[in-house]
């Protein structure tokens, strides 16, 4: 068995070979290793190095899911929660190999044992939604290995998706937009912030971590649009509302400028130690003032993303126009609120025609 310095050893030589010359920097922190390469992350995984399967051949299977996730990083431009996703779907499928079929090496795996794999996570109570997560994981794996010719045929290629039942996202109408915006006082203390905040999420249609990671340089008041990088770093310019820029400039002047500390970054919205807002901060953010605002509904920052695109189709808006405005790749993805707007037309037939 080999011991941790050697582990260590093999890790750095392959690291020096795939990616001599492109790594810029590197830090190191309690979820392993983080590399930066022309401003993509590649985050190692944080394999325990000595366990109860370890075996010289078992860190082969390791130096693949590293190698694969470094592919991931820079080849892809994957975002850092897809990478660790996808690297604790294959380490988690990896040790399970190896206790329990002895598996340990890439090329013993075939088409029964990922099948029973699976069934054995669904019978462990996993939603169908996390199982996609697992198969697409194994899925590009293996396509990877086998691009590769490190495996002589891909196991992974006839295992189906799991089908997963969509449910409409839900909503917010117009007026309880307006009361939640309404109800925050600009006056009390991170009030101006705050509003700032919910005002550009509706109005723009930002993910929460696209508001997160907001930059001043990327925002233009006078073109009323900011630059976002979404999924795959993927950047997108949105326009923001005249509502939300005037909510941003009241921010910007009087508040976030007693927030900026010596260490403050450029993100646009600040905690009180002058840091970038956590998405979790952010979450905690829009709770509070939806329950000041009397709003009985579950409101979460996605729901105001939800909101912004079925207003915007349901006054007129062209789908594939928001299509880019939300960042989806696929039209599909979009394609769900034309749903929820003839819900909301069939609702309002019920509701108001005499022979309904």
């Amino acid at each position: 068995m080999p011991q941790a310095g050697v582990r260590e050893r093999l890790w750095r030589q392959t690291s020096q070979r795939d990616v001599a010359g492109t790594c810029c920097s590197a830090r190191s922190s309690r979820t392993g290793y983080r590399r930066q390469f022309r401003s993509r992350v590649y985050v190692t995984p944080n394999f325990p190095l000595v366990t109860r399967h370890s075996s010289f051949s078992f860190y082969l299977v390791e130096d693949s899911i590293d190698s694969f996730i470094r592919f991931l990083a820079v080849e892809r431009g994957l975002s850092e929660n897809y990478q660790f996703s996808t690297q604790r779907s294959l380490s988690d499928f990896a040790h399970w190999c190896a206790a329990s079929k002895k598996i340990d090496n890439p090329r013993g795996v075939t088409l029964p044992v990922i099948s029973e794999y699976l069934a054995e996570r669904k019978r462990a109570g996993l939603s169908a939604s996390s199982i996609k997560l697992i198969v697409v994981a194994l899925k590009i794996f293996f396509k990877f290995l086998a691009a590769k010719q490190a495996i002589e045929r891909d196991p992974a290629e006839a295992v189906a998706l799991p089908r997963i039942e969509r449910f409409l996202p839900e909503t917010l109408n117009e007026l309880q937009v307006e009361q939640l915006l309404e109800s925050i006082d600009t006056k009390a203390v991170h009030g101006l912030r705050d509003r700032a905040m919910i005002e550009l999420l509706y109005a723009s249609g930002l993910r929460i971590s696209e508001l997160a990671n907001a930059r001043l340089e990327n925002f233009n008041s006078e073109e009323r649009v900011v630059r976002v990088t979404g999924k795959g770093n993927k950047t997108r310019l949105v326009p923001v509302g005249r509502k939300a820029c005037e909510a941003l400039a009241a921010y910007l002047s009087a508040e976030r400028p007693k927030l900026v500390k010596r260490r403050s970054s450029s993100e646009i919205f600040l905690s009180e130690r002058g840091s970038k807002l956590t998405t979790t901060r952010i979450w905690q953010i829009v709770k509070k003032h939806a329950r000041r605002a009397g709003l009985e509904k579950n409101v979460y920052p996605h729901l105001l993303r939800h909101s912004f695109a079925t207003h915007l189709l349901g006054n007129g808006a062209d789908l594939r126009i928001i299509q880019e405005m939300l960042g989806h790749a696929d039209i599909s993805t979009t394609q769900v609120y034309t749903h929820v707007d003839q819900q909301r037309l069939k609702a309002v037939h019920r509701q108001f025609h005499p022979r309904a």
